[in-house]
């Protein structure tokens, strides 16, 4: 699996009738296998650790006007000077970032909020903008009152914020959610703590998912508290295995890590990319959703799990139907 394509009927257009009723795909040494998400703590052991991630969900979407034309801006993250990353797109679920955005430009947002773009972030691509909202107050408040969960074109119907919460959401500040938490449930994590499984958290504040073609993830901020940093080198010493709940806990526990792997606590901004040349150190179990071809994503989960274990498992995900995106079902990988 080298490249694919993704056919239409793979992409998961709404929220299962339940979070943990969709499939997972366990790929491992033995090879792989099929089954529910309910079923997730069986491929566990006691002693192992899973990290989720804490960060809650922004209504990330809000429309305004350009001059004459209707733009929606996408809020990616908050900047440590009180300014925004942002991006800017067409009105609806447009398949990409308007093309002439430019510094200086005004979007004036509801209820008369003034948002000035001043320059490209990072400044050599013209995809996201740092920008200043002219807002009273918080502007993460100002998003709960006016935005709307970012919504991409194979998602048909709006839907409600609660339906991109994940159940460990403490902190809002992702632009989008920390899909691979989505099936958890209560219950589930319930059944992993009776079984002598550890659940720790971190926080990574995601950014938004439409990287042009070969742009490398976006820096994000991120937090390892102590007790995280501590039951992770407690369950590497001992022989258990650290398993991430999707790619953004992988980014903030490797950004963590020294170069053996030790892990201590951090907070801050990680723009650690890994791939070929900067394998995992600290993660070696990976609960993921499905990505798109070409996704960078893809090369993060081949440095925790190598390439002919995610090959193998793309290509009977693909097989086997299984569907795509925040909405459509998992894989659990265990090299």
């Amino acid at each position: 699996m080298t490249a694919f394509a993704l056919p239409h009927r793979l992409e998961a257009d709404a929220p299962p009738a339940r979070r943990d009723a969709v499939r997972l795909l366990v790929a491992g040494r033995d090879g792989v296998e099929h089954a529910r998400f309910t079923d997730f703590a069986e491929f566990l052991v006691p002693g192992d650790v899973v990290v989720v991630n804490t960060s809650g969900t922004l209504p990330a979407a809000v429309d305004g006007r350009r001059g004459d034309q209707l733009v929606t801006v996408h809020f990616a993250a908050a900047l440590d000077d009180g300014s925004w990353v942002v991006e800017v797109r067409p009105p609806g679920r447009a398949a990409g970032p308007l093309d002439n955005v430019q510094a200086g430009d005004v979007i004036t947002l509801p209820d008369a909020v003034q948002l000035r773009v001043l320059e490209p972030h990072p400044r050599d691509q013209r995809r996201l903008w740092r920008a200043g909202v002219d807002v009273e107050g918080d502007v993460v408040d100002y998003l709960s009152r006016h935005g709307r969960p970012i919504r991409y074109a194979y998602v048909p119907r709006p839907q409600p914020l609660a339906e991109y919460q994940t159940v460990f959401a403490r902190e809002p500040g992702s632009a989008e959610m920390p899909s691979a938490g989505r099936p958890f449930t209560d219950r589930l994590v319930t059944d992993l703590v009776t079984a002598g499984i550890g659940v720790a958290p971190i926080t990574l504040h995601t950014g938004v998912s439409s990287p042009d073609a070969g742009e490398p993830p976006q820096a994000e901020r991120f937090r390892v508290p102590d007790a995280t940093a501590r039951a992770v080198n407690m369950t590497r010493a001992w022989g258990g295995r650290v398993v991430a709940v999707g790619t953004t806990v992988t980014r903030a526990l490797e950004t963590a890590a020294d170069g053996d792997g030790v892990v201590r606590a951090a907070s801050g901004w990680t723009d650690v990319v890994l791939g070929a040349d900067r394998p995992a150190r600290v993660v070696n179990g990976l609960v993921t959703g499905w990505h798109a071809p070409g996704a960078s994503h893809l090369d993060l989960l081949r440095a925790v799990a190598g390439r002919e274990l995610v090959d193998d498992a793309y290509d009977e995900a693909l097989r086997a139907q299984y569907r795509w995106h925040e909405f459509g079902d998992s894989c659990l990988l265990l090299p």
